[in-house]
C-alpha cells in the first residue's frame, strides 16, 4: 500500500505529491506518456521549431495527471487548473496540449498488457477561450512557433492566425466572442487561459457557464484552465475555482474530478519586510537571499526565468507588494479587510505537533443551532499551539447542529486533555454551559468571566476583552507565535475573518456581512482559546511563565 507523505501549504494538487519514502506519486494508469513521446515528436520548442518540444520534469508530472485514467479507460480528472507564478511556461504548456488535443493519442483505444493506449480524436475541437484577443495571444504566437514542419505534413495542418485545421477534419480556434455565439458547441478540450480576469464586467462568469455546459455534453470532453494567483475579493472565475477546491478539501463539497495544481513560494518569503540596506545591511542581504530562494520555490523546474531580473521587479517602489507576491510568488494575497494574511496564517503551520492526551490546553468554544457553524477549539499552554476539536456545519446535519454530538465531544475533551481555562460563549447554548459548568468548574483555573469559570458571553461586556484579544492574536500570528497543524477548516474560517475597528482602538473580526455563507465560527474559537491562554499565563494559576503576547 502506498502511503502518501504530507503536502507542505505552499503546494497543491498530485503533481507536487511524493511517497514517505521520497519518491514521485504517479497516477496508476495515464495517456500521458503517449503524449510526452508525440510531443518529442512532433512538436517544435516555442525557442526554435527545429528543436523538439522536451516538458520539464514538473510538466511531465502535469501531463501524467492530467491525463490520468482508471480501470476502465475514463478520465480521472473532468477539469484542470493550473496556477503558476508570471513566465514559468504556461502558454507553451498550453500550445503542446492544444496541438496534442488536434492530433495526438489523447483519447483511450484498449489495453497492451497493463498498459493503456491512446488514439487521436475522430473529431477534435479544442478551443482556446479568453475574454479578449490579447489574451489568447501568447498562446497562440507560441503554437505558431512549435507546430513543427514534420507536424504540418504528418497531419496536413492549416495553421491560420487564429485557427488551425488538420487533416482529418479537427480544428483548434481562439474564441473571445459573446458566450451566446459558443452556446451549443461541441469542443472535445477548452483551454481557458487567464482565468483570474474573467469577471462578471467582461463576461467571464456568461463566458464559463456556457464551457461548462458545452463540454457537460460531450463525452470525454474537458476544461484547462491556465492562471496566475487572483485577486481576492474581485470575484474572478479563478476565485470562484478556487473557493470550490478548498470546499473541496474542507470535506463540504464532493470532489467532481477536479485537478488543482498550484505551487507558491513559502509563505515567509519576504518582500515588505527586508530592510533597507543602508539601515541594516546585514538584514537586507539576508533578506534578498530569503527572497531568492522563495523565487526559486515559485519558478519550479522554469529555470530560464532570471531571478535577478524578478527581484528587480519586486523591489521596484512603482510596483504594489501585493501585486509582486501574486504575479512573481504565485501567492493569493489577503483582501485588504482580512483579518490574517492567507501567507501570514500558512506560516505558522507546524507538522506533527499534534495535542496529546494531557497536555495542558484552553479551550474556545462558539456554539449556534441553525445557520452559523458550532466549533471547540484547542490551545497548548505550553507553545500555544491551536487545534480544531471539532467543527459542526448545520447543513451536514439536517439544518440543525447535534446538540447531543456537540456534548459529547465536549465532556470527552475535558477527560481527554488537561483543560486549565476555558471560554465558552453562552448564546444559544446556555443550557448546555451551565451543565459543563457544574461538571468542570473544579478543573479550570481560572475564571472566563467574573464569577463563571467557563461562560464567556460575547454580547456584553467582554466586547472589549475579546477585541484587545484579537488584536494579540494577530500579532501573534504575524510574529509565529502560536502554531497550527493547517487544517482547512480552521483556515478557511480565518480565511474568511474580516477585520474591523472598535471603538476601544482595537480590532476585532467579523463577516464580511451578516448573511455571509463564509463561516468564521471556529477562527472565533481559536481567538477565544488563545485569549484563556494568555489569561491563564499571567495570572498566578499559570505562574506568570511561558510565552506572553504583549499588546504594543
Amino acid at each position: 500500500m502506498t502511503v502518501l507523505a504530507p503536502l507542505p501549504p505552499h503546494l497543491e494538487g498530485p503533481t507536487w505529491q511524493k511517497t514517505v519514502d521520497g519518491k514521485w506519486y504517479l497516477p496508476e494508469h495515464t495517456l500521458g506518456w503517449g503524449v510526452i513521446n508525440w510531443l518529442a515528436e512532433y512538436v517544435g520548442s516555442p525557442d526554435d521549431a527545429t528543436s523538439i518540444f522536451l516538458p520539464t520534469m514538473e510538466q511531465a508530472r502535469f501531463l501524467l495527471w492530467f491525463y490520468a485514467i482508471d480501470g476502465q479507460g475514463k478520465w480521472l480528472h473532468r477539469n484542470a487548473i493550473l496556477r503558476r507564478a508570471k513566465g514559468t511556461g504556461k502558454s507553451p504548456l498550453a500550445a503542446a496540449i492544444g496541438l496534442v488535443e488536434l492530433c495526438g493519442p489523447v483519447r483511450f483505444d484498449g489495453w497492451a498488457g497493463d498498459e493503456p493506449m491512446g488514439k487521436p480524436h475522430p473529431a477534435a475541437w479544442v478551443q482556446l477561450v479568453g475574454v479578449s484577443q490579447e489574451q489568447t495571444k501568447n498562446v497562440m504566437t507560441a503554437l505558431n512557433i512549435m507546430a513543427s514542419k514534420k507536424l504540418r505534413k504528418a497531419y496536413k495542418l492549416e495553421v491560420c492566425k487564429t485557427v488551425v485545421y488538420s487533416g482529418i477534419g479537427g480544428r483548434l480556434e481562439t474564441v473571445t466572442s459573446s458566450p451566446h455565439t459558443m452556446e451549443g458547441n461541441r469542443p472535445s478540450l477548452v483551454l481557458e487561459d487567464e482565468i483570474q480576469w474573467w469577471v462578471e464586467g467582461n463576461g467571464g462568469h456568461d463566458i464559463r457557464s456556457v464551457i461548462d455546459g458545452n463540454v457537460t455534453k460531450v463525452a470525454g470532453a474537458r476544461r484547462l484552465s491556465m492562471c496566475n494567483a487572483h485577486v481576492p475579493g474581485d470575484d474572478s472565475v479563478a476565485e470562484r475555482d478556487y473557493d470550490a477546491y478548498l470546499l473541496v478539501k474542507q470535506g463540504r463539497a464532493k470532489d467532481a474530478g477536479l485537478l488543482y495544481d498550484s505551487l507558491e513560494a513559502p509563505a515567509d518569503t519576504p518582500v515588505s519586510e527586508i530592510p533597507a540596506e543602508s539601515v541594516d545591511p546585514d538584514g537586507h542581504a539576508a533578506g534578498l537571499e530569503k527572497l531568492r530562494a522563495g523565487l526559486d520555490v515559485a519558478r519550479g523546474d522554469a529555470t530560464w526565468l532570471d531571478t535577478d531580473e524578478v527581484i528587480k521587479a519586486i523591489l521596484d517602489v512603482r510596483t504594489p507588494i501585493s501585486e509582486s507576491r501574486r504575479r512573481h510568488l504565485n501567492q493569493i494575497n489577503a483582501a485588504e479587510d482580512a483579518f490574517v494574511a492567507p501567507t501570514e496564517w500558512d506560516a505558522c503551520q507546524v507538522a506533527d505537533n499534534q495535542l496529546k492526551p494531557g497536555d495542558r490546553i484552553t479551550l474556545g468554544f462558539d456554539g449556534s443551532k441553525t445557520g452559523d457553524w458550532t466549533a471547540l477549539v484547542a490551545c497548548r499552554i505550553e507553545d500555544g499551539h491551536l487545534q480544531l476539536i471539532k467543527a459542526w456545519d448545520p447543513e451536514r446535519h439536517g439544518g440543525e447542529v447535534p446538540t447531543e454530538d456537540v456534548d459529547a465531544v465536549v465532556r470527552s475533551t475535558f477527560a481527554r486533555y488537561t483543560v486549565v481555562a476555558a471560554r465558552f460563549d453562552v448564546r444559544m447554548f446556555e443550557s448546555y454551559v451551565d451543565a459543563w459548568t457544574r461538571d468542570f468548574r473544579r478543573a479550570v483555573k481560572i475564571m472566563a468571566s467574573p464569577g463563571k469559570p467557563l461562560a464567556f458571553d460575547m454580547r456584553g461586556g467582554n466586547v472589549k476583552r475579546f477585541s484587545f484579544d484579537c488584536e494579540a492574536f494577530l500579532e501573534a500570528v504575524v510574529d509565529q507565535q502560536i502554531s497550527h497543524d493547517g487544517n482547512r477548516t480552521l483556515r478557511a474560517h480565518m480565511m474568511n475573518a474580516k477585520r474591523y475597528g472598535t471603538t476601544f482602538g482595537s480590532v476585532s473580526v467579523r463577516k464580511a456581512s451578516k448573511d455571509s455563507s463564509r463561516k468564521i465560527d471556529a477562527a472565533v474559537c481559536a481567538i477565544l482559546a488563545f485569549g484563556a491562554r494568555r489569561e491563564f499565563l499571567t495570572s498566578k494559576a499559570g505562574g506568570r511563565s511561558g510565552k506572553l503576547v504583549v499588546i504594543k
